[in-house]
């Protein structure tokens, strides 16, 4: 899966939670101001549908566009990427970080401690 640069990533982040849209949907959506250039966001598109991100209906000239992989595919793939490049796929570096940079309360480390218990193989 292509990495997706920051602006293709807000782009897809508004289609998955509209499920299909023209490209004036998409910008309606955008929560920038001002909203970008219509070309812009056409051109975008384009680019994510290359990408295999978007797929497309045709309406004569007029496209509607829908996600061809859902956010949890695409958070899956991402997260797996950051694990391995930042964390060195170490399960104890990444909670570590996650402790040490987020200042978690005892009810988080204690709902972090469940979330374990529940998920350990029970043959162990």
């Amino acid at each position: 899966m292509e990495e997706l640069t920051k602006t293709e990533e807000r782009v897809m982040q508004v289609l998955w939670d509209l499920k299909k849209a023209f490209v004036k949907d998409i910008i309606e959506a955008m929560p920038d101001d001002p909203k970008p250039p219509y070309n812009t966001i056409s051109s975008m598109v384009r680019v994510l549908e290359k990408k295999g991100y978007i797929k497309f209906k045709a309406y004569g000239k007029t496209y509607e566009y829908s996600p061809a992989i859902s956010k949890a595919q695409y958070r899956k793939a991402s997260f797996k990427k950051m694990f391995t490049n930042y964390f060195d796929g170490s399960v104890e570096s990444l909670l570590s970080f996650v402790v040490k940079e987020h200042s978690l309360s005892q009810e988080e480390l204690a709902k972090i401690n469940d979330i374990i218990n529940k998920n350990q193989d029970p043959k162990l």
